[in-house]
C-alpha cells in the first residue's frame, strides 16, 4: 500500500478518472453523473463535487489521463503508409464499441464546456506532436522539405475524419480514411504544409 503523503488522494483521483471513462463508455455524455461516477469509484459524492465540480470537470480530467498514455506511432518505412495507419487508428477508434462513445463524449464535451475545452486542446496538442514524428522520420529519409509542419500535416489527415462524424454525421470508412492521408501526403509532399516563417499575429 503507498503510504507517501498523497498517496490516498492519487488513488481517489485515479478511481474517478477510471469511473468517468467507464461511465461515458456505456452511457455517453448525456448519460454522465456525478452520482453514477461517485458510486462506481466509490468515493463519496461530495467529495468527488468538491474536487470536481461538475461533469464537466471529470470529463477534463479524465482527458488530462488520456493525454498522459502514450499513442502506438507506425514505422513503415513511408511516409504514406504510417499517415494512413494514423488516420485509419483514428477512424477505427472511433467505430470500436467502448473507446468510440468516449472519444465522442470528448468533443461533445468541449463543444459545450470552456474547461473541456481547454482539456480537449491540450490533448490533441499532445497528440499531434506524438503523431508528427511520423513526418520528421519522412524529411529525414528525404520524402519530404525539411520545413514541413509535422503537426499541420496531422491536423490535415484526421480532419475529415471529425468532419464527417460530429459535422455532416457521416459514415467513416476504411477508405474514407486512406483518402484523407493521402490527401495530407499530397500536400505535404507539394510543400502546402510547410511551418510558417513567422507568426502572422
Amino acid at each position: 500500500m503507498d503510504r507517501r503523503p498523497g498517496g490516498r488522494s492519487a488513488r481517489v483521483r485515479d478511481a474517478v478518472r477510471q469511473a468517468t471513462i467507464a461511465e461515458l463508455a456505456e452511457h455517453g455524455y448525456s448519460g454522465l453523473t456525478v452520482e453514477n461516477v461517485a458510486i462506481r469509484s466509490g468515493v463519496h459524492k461530495t467529495t468527488v463535487y468538491r474536487r470536481w465540480g461538475s461533469v464537466e470537470g471529470l470529463i477534463a480530467d479524465a482527458l488530462e489521463l488520456a493525454r498522459e498514455e502514450p499513442w502506438p506511432i507506425p514505422d513503415t518505412g513511408s511516409f504514406r503508409d504510417d499517415l494512413r495507419e494514423i488516420v485509419r487508428l483514428v477512424q477505427s477508434g472511433f467505430a470500436d464499441p467502448v473507446a468510440g462513445p468516449i472519444s465522442a463524449a470528448f468533443v461533445t464535451a468541449a463543444v459545450q464546456n470552456g474547461d473541456a475545452a481547454r482539456s480537449l486542446h491540450d490533448f490533441f496538442v499532445a497528440r499531434h506532436e506524438q503523431a508528427a514524428e511520423v513526418v520528421r522520420r519522412a524529411v529525414e529519409r528525404g520524402e519530404l522539405a525539411a520545413d514541413t509542419d509535422g503537426a499541420e500535416v496531422i491536423r490535415m489527415a484526421v480532419a475529415p475524419i471529425y468532419y464527417r462524424l460530429f459535422i455532416t454525421h457521416e459514415p467513416v470508412t476504411e477508405r474514407d480514411a486512406e483518402r484523407a492521408a493521402d490527401a495530407a501526403v499530397a500536400a505535404a509532399r507539394a510543400g502546402v504544409l510547410s511551418a510558417p516563417t513567422s507568426d502572422p499575429r
